[in-house]
């Protein structure tokens, strides 16, 4: 583009750049600049000396972290969660979505959507505290479960093999209503022509959710859910911190917690740099692979 182009279209849209500098700004100063920060990984950082003068390594971190007990661990609790949240919880929107939007009531729709919108914005302490109140030795979901299965009153978040289960039952409450939103607003572009095409072709209902409602997602369906492979590895730290127990360590400990330990708790900056850095690289490979496969296969992709 030559330059007098450049500043006739700055001169024309000199106010939606001005919209567009605090977004360029945020990420500059919170995701461009720390990057000057990795370099730490590559050294033993101590504060007195700053990044620069502080003894350069190389790998070591890297290997010690592949080398460790830890490794393993970690590494399968967060591929195993990640898992987990693809297969159950991220169909849930859509399915909220499309039973949303085949409610006629008005009404009875605004009811819906605000009680699945609302533990969004619950504080996450608020919820995990909720989830402990209501899973600890005398908590109805306890009483429940104990009901049903048997055996002696128990705190449900100190048995390892239900851990996962509470994560991700959890997250699907927390998050099914608030993520349903694009969903909805992705059905609100399909031309509703093409459901009259279907009622005359005598169509069901049924049959125009499928054949109509989900291709008219499809293309909304495969961006979320490459963002989605983009992060398999970044399970969210503060929820587990604030649910997991040495108890529940080998089941619930993931690279984003392992991370957190080291770093803040045991002061040892570079080696859990070095375990992000790794965890970063990871899912940027993993993006790149999903949106070449999905352009591919479907069409649809980030880039």
């Amino acid at each position: 583009m030559k330059r007098s182009n450049v500043y006739k279209d700055f001169r024309l849209n000199k106010y939606l750049y001005l919209l567009m500098l605090p977004v360029l700004l945020y990420y500059l100063v919170f995701h461009y600049a720390p990057m000057y920060g990795a370099l730490i990984a590559f050294k033993n950082f101590t504060p007195i000396k700053g990044v620069w003068d502080s003894e350069w390594v190389g790998f070591t971190h890297f290997i010690s972290f592949f080398n460790s007990y830890y490794f393993w661990m970690v590494l399968k609790n967060t591929i195993i969660i990640s898992l987990y949240s693809i297969c159950f919880e991220f169909p849930m929107p859509i399915m909220l979505a499309l039973l949303i939007n085949e409610v006629r009531n008005k009404y009875f729709k605004n009811l819906v959507q605000t009680i699945t919108y609302m533990p969004y914005f619950i504080s996450l302490v608020v919820i995990c505290g909720m989830i402990k109140d209501f899973t600890n030795a005398n908590g109805f979901l306890n009483t429940a479960y104990t009901a049903i299965a048997g055996g002696e009153g128990q705190a449900l978040l100190q048995r390892p093999e239900l851990f996962r289960s509470i994560y991700i039952v959890s997250d699907i409450w927390q998050r099914m209503g608030w993520e349903s939103i694009i969903y909805l607003a992705a059905l609100m572009s399909i031309d509703q022509e093409q459901y009259e095409a279907a009622k005359i072709d005598g169509a069901s209902r049924i049959k125009q959710i499928w054949h109509v409602t989900l291709p008219g997602l499809m293309p909304t369906i495969t961006i979320l859910l490459i963002l989605r492979i983009g992060n398999i590895l970044n399970v969210g730290f503060e929820k587990i911190i604030l649910l997991y127990s040495p108890i529940t360590y080998d089941v619930a400990d993931v690279i984003s917690s392992f991370v957190y330990r080291r770093g803040l708790l045991e002061f040892n900056w570079s080696y859990s740099t070095a375990v992000g850095l790794f965890n970063s690289v990871i899912n940027l490979m993993l993006l790149v692979l999903a949106n070449y496969f999905s352009r591919r296969r479907s069409g649809n992709s980030l880039w």
